[in-house]
């Protein structure tokens, strides 16, 4: 009289509860997948092509915001020519942004 009664949860309520508090986690990931990491994945990779096509005459700018003209090219490192007669070795991998053509007048 005074106790009710107690019935028991079907199978099918607990698994879809589990999968349901779990589907907010799942959506956060989904979501830092599309705006976070594969906006990055996309920049390494332009980033990685425009390295390997650097080539003699190109115009670029350093991780040290060096500019100047690539006056030789090897696999792992660029003579680049900052004024006429002063040339730096730099890695290809510190080169950040590669110029239009003319851009830079003084060289």
């Amino acid at each position: 009289m005074f106790i009710s009664n107690a019935y028991a949860q079907s199978a099918l309520g607990g698994a879809n509860g589990n999968l349901m508090s779990f589907l907010p986690i799942i959506l956060m990931f989904v979501v830092l997948y599309f705006l976070m990491i594969r906006p990055q994945m996309k920049r390494q990779k332009e980033q990685k092509s425009m390295i390997d096509a650097l080539s003699k005459g190109d115009e670029v700018v350093t991780a040290g915001g060096v500019l100047g003209k690539i006056s030789k090219v090897s696999d792992a490192y660029l003579t680049v020519e900052i004024a006429n007669g002063t040339e730096v070795v730099v890695q290809r991998a510190s080169v950040t942004m590669l110029l239009p053509k003319g851009t830079i007048k003084s060289l």
